[in-house]
C-alpha cells in the first residue's frame, strides 16, 4: 500500500459565514457582518491544517465570488484543494450567525439546492481518498441521500486501502428536517429517523466524536452512557464526549459503570463569547493527536485548548488557533477568561494566520502628497487640476514598477487615496504589494487624515492594503510630545489588528536631532515596550553597520514574527542609496526598500511641466526602480546568515 501523502481528508459543508459583528443584538437589527469560510468540514480541514496536518477537503462550491473565496482561503490556509468542486448550477451555502447573549446564539443555514449538498458519488475521486491516512464524515451529509452515498463511498475506499474512518456527529436538527428554518441555532431534537440512519455507519467508524446531545442521537438514547453503551455494542471506534467546559471524556474499550471513569481531558476556564464552530476546532485538535499516535490525555488537551481559544473568539476557522499558538497556550496557561482580550496570545494568533508574503519587499514609494502638489504648482497647474495630473502621474508609475516587477512576487507600492485612487486600482490589478499612508503628511505629533473616527476610514480599506503610519520621532522631543504621538500609534495599531490589516510603522528621527548607532534601536525598543507589534518597521539609511545590527537585534527580542524593515530613501542619490544598501547587509531583518522621489521626482517634474511625454517618464522610473532593485538583489547576505523567511 502507498504511503499516505495527506492526513486527512474531510467531507461535506462549505459555507460562506456571515457573523453579525453587533454583539448582544437580534440578528433582524445587524448593522454588519464578518465573512468567514464556514461548514464543518471545512472548518476541521483548516483547523487542523493550522496545527501542522496534511489536510486535504472534498465538497462542492458554486462558481461564482464565494465559491472562488472559500477556495482560495483553504489553499492560503494549507488545505489541499482538489476535491473541491466547482459546480456551475448551484450557489454556494450561506450561513447568518450572530451572538444574541452569552447562551444564545442565532443562526440561519441559507442551504437550498446549494452547492455542497448536491455532492454525489462523482465527487469522489478514489485516488484522491487513498492517498489520506483518515477521512473525516460528517453527520449533517448523511441526511440526503446523495450526500449520503457519497460519503458511504469514501468509507469503503478508506477501508479498503487499510485507512482510518472518523466521524463527527455533527448534528442540526434543522438540516434533517426535523426543525424550521428559525431553528438553526438548535443543537438537539430527538429524532428516531435520524438514529436509524446513522447507526448502519458506526461499525465502520474508527473514531466518533460528539457532544452528550450528538451521542443521544448516534446512540438512541438519552442517557449519555446509555447512548454510549449502545453506540458500543456495534462499534469498536474510539469514542469522545465533547463536554464544552467541562473538557471531554475519551472511551477507548468497554464503557465503564460512570461516566466519569472515561478517561478525562479537563477544560479550561475561559469566557464563553461564541459557541459556534467550537466542537470543530476541537475535532481539529483531537486529529493532531490522535492521528500523530500522542497518548489520549495529550489529544484531549490538544482538543480542549482549541476548542476555548475558539469559544472565547467571535468566528469560527479564521479564529482557530495555529501550532506555535496552541503550544504557547498550552506552556503559559489562562491568564485572563477573556482570551480575545490576551494580548500575547492574540500577537502570536495575528502573526501566524495573517496572509502569506515574500519574505522580501521592493516598493516604488509615490505616496507623497504635498510633494507632488507643490512640484504641479511650480509647473504652472491650476490647483483646481492638480489632483487630476497628479493621478495620471501615480499611474504611469504603478506600470512602470508592473514592467520591472513583470508578475514576480516581492515587489510593491506605496500609494496613497487623495491623489493615487486609480493608480490604487491599477496597483492591485498587477498584483504588486499595495502600502497605503493613513498620516496626514507632514504631521508633528502624528494626525491622520480626515480626523475623527479612524477605524471608519479604514474599513473601507481593502484587505490587501497595509497600512502605513509615517511619525517623526527623534529620542530628544519633548514628553508632552512623546505621550501624543504614542497615543496616535497605539490607536492606529489597535484599529489596524481589530479590523484585520497589516501595519507598516514609518520612523524618521533624523531631521529632527542627531543619529548614532543606537538612536532608532532605542526608538523601536521603546515603541515595543508600549505594546506596539507593528507588521513593517520602514526606516531610514543608518550610518553604520552597527546601528543596523542594533536594531536587528531588538527586533530580533521583542516581535520575532515582525515581517522585517523596509528601508526608506529620503530622495538621497542611487549611488547613496546602494551604499546604504550595503551597510544593512549583516541585519538579516532588513528585507527591502520603499523609495520614492530618488526615483519619480526629476521624470515628474519635467513631465508635469510637460518637457517629457507619458512613454519617457514610465520608462525612466522603471529603468531607476530596476537600477534599485537589481543592486538590493545584489547585496543580498547568503542564505544562511538570514532570518527564515515567515510563512505566513
Amino acid at each position: 500500500m502507498p504511503a499516505a501523502t495527506l492526513d486527512l481528508i474531510t467531507i461535506g459543508r462549505a459555507s460562506v459565514d456571515l457573523y453579525g459583528q453587533q454583539i448582544g443584538g437580534r440578528l433582524e437589527d445587524m448593522a454588519s457582518f464578518a465573512k468567514a469560510v464556514g461548514g464543518c468540514p471545512a472548518n476541521i480541514a483548516i483547523g487542523a491544517s493550522r496545527l501542522g496536518l496534511r489536510a486535504g477537503l472534498v465538497t462542492r462550491v458554486g462558481d461564482e465570488a464565494f465559491g472562488r473565496f472559500i477556495r482560495e482561503q483553504a489553499a492560503r490556509e494549507g488545505v489541499d484543494t482538489q476535491g473541491i468542486r466547482t459546480d456551475p448550477q448551484r450557489l454556494t451555502a450561506l450561513a447568518v450567525l450572530g451572538v444574541r447573549d452569552s447562551a444564545s446564539f442565532p443562526l440561519i443555514f441559507y442551504r437550498t439546492d446549494c452547492a455542497d449538498a448536491a455532492l454525489d458519488e462523482a465527487d469522489i475521486d478514489p485516488a484522491f481518498i487513498a492517498s489520506a491516512e483518515c477521512i473525516v464524515v460528517t453527520g449533517t451529509h448523511f441526511a440526503r441521500a446523495n450526500t449520503a452515498a457519497a460519503q458511504r463511498k469514501a468509507m469503503r475506499i478508506a477501508r479498503e486501502n487499510g485507512r482510518r474512518v472518523a466521524f463527527d456527529i455533527d448534528y442540526r436538527p434543522n438540516l434533517w428536517g426535523v426543525a424550521g428554518h428559525d431553528a438553526g441555532e438548535s443543537r438537539y431534537i430527538r429524532a428516531d429517523s435520524v438514529t436509524e440512519s446513522l447507526a448502519p455507519l458506526l461499525p465502520d467508524c474508527d473514531l466518533i466524536v460528539g457532544t452528550e446531545e450528538e451521542l443521544h442521537i448516534a446512540g438512541g438514547s438519552e442517557d449519555t452512557l446509555q447512548a454510549l453503551k449502545n453506540i458500543r455494542a456495534v462499534s469498536k471506534a474510539l469514542l469522545v464526549c465533547k463536554r464544552g467546559p467541562m473538557g471531554c471524556l475519551v472511551f477507548p474499550d468497554a464503557i465503564p459503570a460512570r461516566l466519569e471513569d472515561g478517561i478525562a481531558g479537563p477544560g479550561f476556564p475561559v469566557e464563553v463569547y461564541n459557541v459556534l464552530g467550537a466542537g470543530d476546532a476541537f475535532m481539529a485538535g483531537f486529529l493532531r493527536g490522535w492521528l500523530r499516535g500522542e497518548p489520549l490525555q495529550r489529544a484531549c488537551a490538544f482538543a480542549n485548548a482549541c476548542g476555548a481559544i475558539a469559544v472565547s473568539r467571535l468566528l469560527c476557522a479564521p479564529e482557530y488557533a495555529t501550532w506555535e499558538e496552541l503550544a504557547f497556550f498550552l506552556e503559559r496557561g489562562v491568564t485572563t477568561p477573556a482570551l480575545r482580550h490576551d494580548d500575547a496570545l492574540s500577537a502570536l494568533h495575528w502573526s501566524t494566520t495573517r496572509r502569506p508574503q515574500p519574505d522580501t519587499l521592493m516598493a516604488l514609494a509615490i505616496d507623497h502628497r504635498p510633494q507632488l502638489a507643490a512640484m504641479a504648482a511650480e509647473a504652472g497647474i491650476p490647483a483646481a487640476e492638480a489632483p487630476q495630473k497628479i493621478g495620471e502621474f501615480k499611474l504611469l508609475a504603478v506600470r512602470a514598477a508592473a514592467r520591472v516587477a513583470k508578475g514576480r512576487p516581492g515587489f510593491g507600492m506605496l500609494l496613497d487615496g487623495r491623489y493615487g485612487r486609480e493608480a490604487l486600482f491599477e496597483a492591485s490589478r498587477q498584483g504588486l504589494w499595495i502600502g497605503r499612508p493613513v498620516e496626514e503628511p507632514g504631521s508633528r505629533p502624528l494626525d491622520f487624515e480626515g480626523g475623527g473616527d479612524l477605524g471608519s476610514s479604514l474599513v473601507e480599506w481593502p484587505l490587501e492594503h497595509t497600512v502605513k503610519a509615517l511619525c517623526f520621532w527623534h529620542p530628544a522631543d519633548p514628553a508632552e510630545l512623546r505621550a501624543k504621538q504614542e497615543r496616535e500609534l497605539l490607536r492606529v495599531f489597535d484599529a489596524c489588528r481589530r479590523l484585520g490589516r497589516e501595519l507598516l510603522i514609518e520612523i524618521i528621527a533624523g531631521p529632527h536631532g542627531p543619529l548614532d548607532s543606537g538612536t532608532i534601536a532605542g526608538v523601536l525598543a521603546h515603541l515595543y515596550g508600549l505594546g506596539l507589534r507593528p507588521d513593517w518597521w520602514k526606516l531610514e539609511p543608518q550610518a553604520d553597520a552597527r546601528a543596523w545590527a542594533a536594531i536587528d537585534r531588538v527586533i530580533a527580542d521583542n516581535d520575532p514574527h515582525c515581517r522585517g524593515i523596509v528601508m526608506l530613501g529620503l530622495d538621497a542619490p542611487l549611488p547613496e542609496l546602494v551604499a546604504a544598501f550595503e551597510s544593512s547587509i549583516a541585519a538579516p531583518r532588513v528585507r527591502g526598500f520603499a523609495v520614492g522621489r530618488s526615483i519619480f521626482a526629476e521624470p515628474a517634474r519635467a513631465w508635469l511641466a510637460g518637457r517629457i511625454d507619458d512613454a519617457t517618464a514610465e520608462t525612466v522610473m522603471a529603468e531607476r526602480f530596476a537600477a534599485l532593485t537589481e543592486a538590493w538583489e545584489a547585496r543580498r547576505a547568503p542564505a544562511s546568515t538570514l532570518a527564515p523567511p515567515l510563512a505566513r
